[in-house]
């Protein structure tokens, strides 16, 4: 165990490292400035986080995952395709509402939505979505026929919140799609998936191991969506206090506390589901269920130093820098968010469970060093569009929906595992540290060039575009995959047919 360990804190290190130089490096310019004290806890933020990212990694691989597959495969053995229903529609709910990071959204739009409606309807969102996704497996059904399908409904319910005069929502609503496939939800969901695949996915066992994560992104946006046609109020946003002598102090405990909390509260959810159907259906042996229980003690000390980590240490120095590189050139801003999100999504915890189970699954016709590069250029051209738009000031819209439609249409031209992956990778990228660094971030730059008042419609989006780019960085990974393929063979028919006929030996 210490070995394994050992490896995944190394992994860690790697992730969380190039993050670490980046800042420190751009505090040595004239660019950003901050105070020794600032660089200290920042700097002692990141040894956390790679002690959190470690133990959460090796949690998942103990625990999460294995209780994911044994729920879907266990379930699907039973047959009763109503219990397969019932219990993954309330898992989606009960884990959606416990998910620490659409708590936080939720804290910051009370103002014109009550929190505890806006987080029942996303988790009735996604809990509804991951049973059409479960339906999908079960009836053998195309992933991209559904997507199109519901975006098109999507973009649709859009236009009525654009012309019933609530532009705020759409920004709200599409973060919303990506904080709720937070670290807790998706080793499990995409586990379960894999678990029901094995046993109904028919022939595309690995193409139907794909898409839960996709589908359950889409349910929180519609719902979202659909509370900015019947909800009218204030969507303010006051900017929370970003400063670290203040979550350095009786906050830090508050903090730690609340953090712990939420995730005892998301992660026991889980586990006493999972403990339900081990008495009634799944009967696992003693050593399994030891296994399991070791997991998730790592899985809960790893995610509560993880979020405390990036809560204390990382928020208040993605504000301050998005601030004070406001003062600077445009072409700056752009930049920098463009390298940021390239090596910020390398310590996002679910990437690394997300890049493992792709490569399993494909039995590595698809390497996590591919995945990794391709998710790393998408997010860092979303952070790098989105810091654009807010200098310039225009709607999210004029990024989404061609985003969405060239995604879409790339389906038709890439194998379906490709875009099953793809649309899993949008809302994996999109985890905990984008709503704590790059958020945070993206709301001191507002702040600065556009004021307090656009915020939310300017800075939020950020994780949407997150969310968004990495369909078609993945899917074009895809493409690339089958055009190589088809040169190699043309090639080799060419040297085939060009062969020197005295080569050929003929028996007789």
């Amino acid at each position: 165990m210490i070995k394994v360990l050992r490896k995944k804190l190394t992994e860690a290190l790697i992730s969380v490292l190039p993050v670490t130089a980046m800042v420190f490096l751009l505090n040595l310019t004239p660019l950003v400035s901050l105070s020794g004290k600032e660089m200290g806890i920042f700097l002692l933020s990141s040894l956390f986080l790679i002690l959190g990212i470690g133990l959460f990694n090796l949690g998942a691989d103990l625990a999460m995952t294995p209780m994911g597959e044994h729920i879907g495969s266990g379930l699907a053995k039973s047959k009763k395709l109503i219990l397969l229903l019932g219990v993954c529609f309330a898992m989606g709910l009960l884990i959606t509402v416990a998910e620490p990071d659409l708590s936080v959204l939720a804290s910051q739009v009370e103002k014109a939505i009550p929190p505890l409606l806006l987080i029942l309807s996303v988790g009735v969102g996604v809990g509804v979505f991951l049973l059409i996704g479960v339906l999908k497996i079960v009836f053998h059904k195309p992933l991209s026929s559904l997507l199109i399908y519901f975006y098109m409904i999507l973009f649709a319910i859009t236009s009525l919140v654009v012309i019933n005069g609530n532009p705020e929502f759409l920004a709200l609503a599409f973060d919303s799609g990506g904080v709720t496939t937070g670290p807790i939800t998706v080793p499990f969901i995409m586990a379960l998936g894999v678990g029901i695949a094995v046993i109904l996915g028919g022939r595309n066992v690995g193409e139907n191991s794909f898409g839960l994560i996709a589908l359950c992104s889409v349910g929180p946006i519609l719902a979202v969506m659909l509370l900015g046609i019947f909800v009218s109020g204030d969507l303010g946003y006051q900017v929370p206090t970003y400063d670290i002598d203040a979550n350095l102090g009786p906050a830090f405990f508050d903090t730690l506390l609340s953090v712990a909390e939420e995730v005892l509260l998301a992660i026991g959810l889980v586990v006493a589901f999972f403990f339900i159907l081990q008495v009634f259906f799944l009967k696992l042996p003693k050593r399994k269920i030891a296994q399991i229980l070791v997991g998730i003690l790592y899985t809960v000390l790893g995610l509560v130093v993880f979020l405390v980590s990036v809560t204390v240490g990382f928020m208040p120095i993605g504000y301050k820098m998005g601030v004070e590189l406001a003062g600077n050139s445009p072409v700056w801003i752009v930049l920098f968010g463009f390298l940021i999100g390239m090596v910020t999504v390398l310590a996002e915890p679910a990437v690394h469970v997300l890049n493992k189970q792709v490569e399993e699954v494909t039995s590595g016709t698809v390497s996590k060093r591919s995945m990794m590069l391709a998710l790393s250029i998408g997010v860092g051209v979303s952070i790098g569009l989105s810091m654009l738009r807010i200098v310039l000031d225009f709607n999210i819209l004029y990024y989404l929906i061609p985003g969405y439609f060239i995604s879409l249409g790339l389906s038709f031209f890439v194998p379906g595992l490709y875009t099953a992956i793809a649309f899993d990778s949008g809302g994996v990228a999109s985890g905990p540290l984008t709503s704590t660094f790059i958020l945070p971030f993206a709301v001191g730059v507002c702040c600065v060039l556009q004021g307090e008042s656009k915020v939310m419609t300017d800075a939020f989006g950020v994780v949407a575009m997150v969310a968004m780019t990495p369909l078609i960085t993945i899917q074009a990974l895809g493409f690339r995959a089958i055009v190589t393929r088809k040169v190699r063979q043309k090639i080799a028919m060419k040297r085939i047919l060009s062969a020197d006929d005295e080569q050929i030996i003929n028996f007789r």
